[in-house]
Order: structure tokens, then sequence, then C-alpha cells
């Protein structure tokens, strides 16, 4: 007799474990989840409007108010790269509140990761509202070498002085707030537009690399055998492989282009990664709840859509903001060697044209060397603060070295009141 101690059926209740029909729940997630299915759409549009600029005659600008810009492939990567992180990063924290305010209230207790979070967000909307609103710069011979607004250097150094002449000394004008290189190009109007290009560089490649380094990684610890061992070993072989040497060769083909420096390094630069994805998914893959999902009847693919990629995402989210660091001083190294993409400015191309010219014009080098140098600090604090944020074990493990602190400390103070009341007693 099937029933509860109470006298009803089992069989009467829906919603009890084994009543569930899991071939209607397989069915009903056939269809395309919605944020896909939005990331899809955004895709699609921005390839659109990418190819319809590219095949528009004239090749004028796109944007005519408030300054002239032209969409590139570049920003379609971009704006698709955006649209990823705003359906899987923004969205899940916005659909999810009480997750949101978790995570937060773990983040905040990092307040140098905190400030580092606000830098970044300004740095960001600079580099993304900035070249929108601010001409692209230019070269003017003339105003060569313009101090700071707030410094002054002998009349003598530039070429001509746009701000007023005391005492022999240049000072600097709100013309150019952070002074000008040496053939006339304002220094803030270029660190606005290396932050665009620093941005794309980063985001666009290490979204890439996420996605391609999640995908194989779960897939390989989720099959095993025959798949993890070829998966596995072709990683192992493409670590091997100097990515800076195939560069090299593309760009001796091609010439220099953000569009190959992303491609590149984002379809050789995903190994790491999924060695770290597969060595959680092994972890993640004996769980309870993902033993009882397969004794249930789940298939991989549910197993994988529904609990192993999302349970590493915590940990796929900390690789990213530690991925991207290194990629945006990647390629100020490239532009600082000459091996960038001579069209678009960059932080490491203005620091390269002011190296000749630290002592008579420090700022041309300094002022994009700070920023380049605070990002990715920043970068790094706000890395480490979202590990402690989104990894339990790490949150846990944290609780519990305090707790085994102040317990033996607890202990420690028993022990010295009870070694005073045994002295006092003697």
């Amino acid at each position: 007799m099937n029933g509860d101690p109470d006298g009803t059926d089992d069989d009467a209740d829906p919603d009890r474990f084994e009543a569930i029909d899991w071939e209607t729940v397989d069915a009903d997630d056939g269809g395309i989840p919605r944020r896909p299915a939005v990331v899809l759409a955004a895709f699609l549009g921005i390839a659109a409007a990418v190819g319809c600029e590219l095949l528009r005659p004239g090749g004028g600008p796109t944007i005519a108010w408030p300054v002239a810009y032209r969409v590139t492939p570049l920003d379609g990567l971009f704006a698709a790269t955006l649209s990823v992180a705003v359906a899987y990063g923004a969205y899940p924290l916005y659909d999810d509140p009480r997750l949101a305010r978790r995570y937060w209230a773990r983040f905040r207790e990092h307040r140098v990761g905190v400030w580092s979070l606000w830098f970044l967000v300004a740095v960001s909307t600079l580099g993304l509202l900035g070249p929108l609103v601010v001409a692209r710069p230019t070269v003017d011979v003339a105003a060569g070498y313009q101090p700071p607004a707030f410094a002054s250097v002998p009349a003598t150094v530039p070429g001509s002085c746009v701000g007023p002449v005391v005492d022999g000394a240049c000072r600097g004008t709100w013309q150019y707030p952070l002074g000008t290189t040496g053939d006339g190009r304002g220094i803030l109007v270029s660190v606005i537009y290396g932050t665009r290009v620093s941005l794309q560089v980063g985001l666009v490649t290490a979204t890439i690399v996420v996605l391609i380094g999640t995908a194989v990684g779960t897939v390989a610890a989720a099959a095993g055998g025959v798949v993890d061992e070829v998966l596995m070993r072709y990683v192992d072989v493409q670590m091997t492989f100097p990515s800076f040497f195939l560069y090299l060769f593309v760009l001796y083909l091609f010439g220099g282009s953000l569009v190959l420096l992303i491609l590149v390094f984002g379809f050789t630069s995903w190994g790491g990664t999924a060695r770290l994805v597969r060595s959680e998914t092994l972890q993640r893959r004996e769980a309870g709840y993902v033993r009882a999902a397969r004794a249930a009847g789940a298939n991989t693919g549910w197993l994988l859509r529904r609990h192993l990629v999302p349970n590493v995402s915590g940990t796929v989210i900390t690789n990213a903001t530690l991925i991207v660091p290194g990629l945006i001083l990647l390629e100020a190294s490239f532009a600082f060697l000459g091996l960038g993409d001579p069209d678009v400015t960059s932080w490491g191309e203005v620091i390269a044209a002011g190296r000749g010219d630290l002592a008579t014009a420090w700022w041309i080098s300094t002022t994009p060397g700070v920023v380049l140098f605070a990002t990715v600090l920043a970068l790094n604090f706000v890395g480490d603060a979202l590990r402690d944020a989104l990894d339990p074990r790490v949150a846990s493990g944290a609780q519990g070295e305090s707790g085994d602190r102040e317990a033996s400390g607890a202990r420690g103070g028993s022990a010295a009141e009870e070694g005073a009341d045994g002295g006092g007693r003697e």
C-alpha cells in the first residue's frame, strides 16, 4: 500500500520527487532559453550593423554628432562582448536580488577591492563614452610639448608656448589639461582613446578565452575517457606553442591589427582556463546533487547546463578578472614595441612616444603609464575580492580560521585564569 501515515496517497501529490515526469521537463527545456536568445539576437543585430557599415559606399562616419565616428568590426565584437556580460553577469544578479546582496556583502568586506571597483567603473565609463563626445587626437606640431595645466617647463622646451610665459617658463593651459606629445596630440584625449582600446582588447579576448576554455573543460570532465584524454593532450600541445611568434607571423602577412591580436591570443590562450574548469568540474561531478540528478535520469547535457557550468561560474569569472590585466599589458607592450595597430591610439604607443623625452617632457610617458599601472592593479584587487565573494569555500575557510583563532584565544585565556587561580590558592 502506498500512502502516508495520515492516509493520503503519494500518487495524488504531483510535487513529490518520484512523481516528476522527466520527459516533460526535458521537453519544456527544449526551446531556446531566454538569455541565449537575447545574446543571439544581439550578435545577429551587431553583425548586420557592422556588415552594412563595411559595405556602405563612401566610407564616411557612422555617427556625425557630437563627433565623427565610424563603426568598425572591433566595435561589433566589443558590443557582442558587452551583451554576453549583461546577459550572463548583470542580469542574473538583477533577477535574484537576494543573491546579489549576499555577494555584495562579501565583496565590500574588501575595502581596497571596493575602491578599485569604483575606479574601474570610472575608467570604463571614460573609455566607453569618451570617444563619442571627444574628437580623435590630431597632430599639431606647433602645439608640441605643452606642459600639463598644473606644471610649467622652460620656454625653450615647446616649439611655441600655448599658455602664458612667466619668468622664462611656459605654463600649462586648460586647453591641454595633461599636456601634449611631441607632435601636438593631447595627452588627455590620447588616454581616453587608449582606454577604449584597452577595454576592447582585454574584454573581447577574455570572453573568447572563457567561452572556449569553459566549453572544453566541462566537456572533458563530464565525458571522461577518450574524450577527456584527447582534449587535455591537445591543451598540452597548444600551451607549448608560442602565441607570440604566431602573432608575429600574422603581423608579417597582414600588418598590425587589433582584431588579429584579439583573435590570435583569444584562440590560443584558453588552455589554462580549460584546465582550471576541468579540475573544478571533476570535483562538482561527484557532488550529491549531481549524482541525484543522474540517478533520476538526467542526461549529460542537462547536467552541464543546469549543474556543472553554473557551479563553476564563480571560478570562471574570477579567472577572467585575472586574465584581463595580462591582456591589457600585452597590448600595451606590443604597441610600445611598434607591433600594434598603427591606426589606433594606445597607452603603450603614447608611452613609447615620450620615452626619449623623459628629462624635458616627463608627462608624455608618465601619465598613460600611471593610468595603465592603476588599471592593472585595480583589476587584480577586484579579482581577489571576487574570488572571496563568489567562492563559498574561501569565505567558509576564512570564517573557520577566525573561529579557530577565537577558540584558541578563549582556551588560552581560560588556561591563564586557571593558572592564576592555582597560584592564588598556593
